[in-house]
């Protein structure tokens, strides 16, 4: 089996501190690789201000050049939309990977307006990375209520292989503070870099739409 982590979002743009999670968590969890789901669009995030998809791919594979990374938009392939179908078809198109889904604290909290949330804890383990500001409010969230039993000691982390979903593991890492809002705000034109490149998805090595098409509303 081949051990593959996977982290979704709009990666609008990716930056510096999806990079370094990634690579503790890969790390941390002794992963062969990690896939960086870009979402086609995220339900749960207004279009406004969303930069499209060819744009988000390449400023994702850009940033995980030499590393252990994947930058993917599968899902515009699969033609899922909601996290927990993605999953299922993941799991099917790939059966010599085991994987473990990555999400940040932040997104834990909103865990319960995910379709079929705990479908998402019964497919796959999950490791949550803690993020500043988020920490002490995620132990009190709705979903912790379901998800507290099944919470593994941080210590064996490495051995996320051997559980049986459902299975939470926290990791903790050195805050970076980098975020996509601060830098849509310094430039809120940063996709005009990546428009007229062709772009082939480097996991599906299928041809992504034109990159040149209009930027946020």
């Amino acid at each position: 089996m081949i051990t593959t982590g996977l982290l979704g979002g709009s990666f609008n743009p990716a930056h510096g501190a999806h990079r370094a999670i990634s690579l503790n968590a890969i790390a941390a969890l002794d992963l062969d690789e990690l896939w960086w789901l870009v979402s086609p669009g995220n339900p749960l995030k207004p279009q406004a201000g969303m930069a499209p998809l060819p744009a988000r791919l390449a400023s994702a594979r850009a940033m995980a050049r030499r590393s252990p990374i994947r930058a993917t938009a599968i899902e515009a392939e699969l033609g899922t939309r909601y996290t927990v179908d993605t999953l299922k078809k993941l799991i099917r198109r790939y059966p010599n990977r085991r994987f473990i889904w990555i999400m940040g604290a932040d997104n834990l909290a909103q865990l319960p307006r995910w379709r079929d949330w705990r479908g998402i804890a019964r497919l796959m383990p999950i490791a949550v990375v803690a993020r500043p500001g988020y920490n002490g409010r995620t132990h009190a969230a709705q979903a912790m209520g379901w998800l507290r039993r099944f919470v593994r000691p941080a210590d064996q982390k490495a051995h996320w292989t051997d559980w049986r979903p459902p299975a939470l593991v926290f990791l903790r890492f050195s805050p970076d503070v980098r975020s996509a809002t601060a830098i849509r705000q310094a430039n809120p034109r940063w996709y005009e870099r990546y428009a007229g490149r062709a772009l082939r998805d480097p996991l599906t090595h299928s041809p992504i739409g034109d990159s040149e098409r209009k930027g946020p509303a």
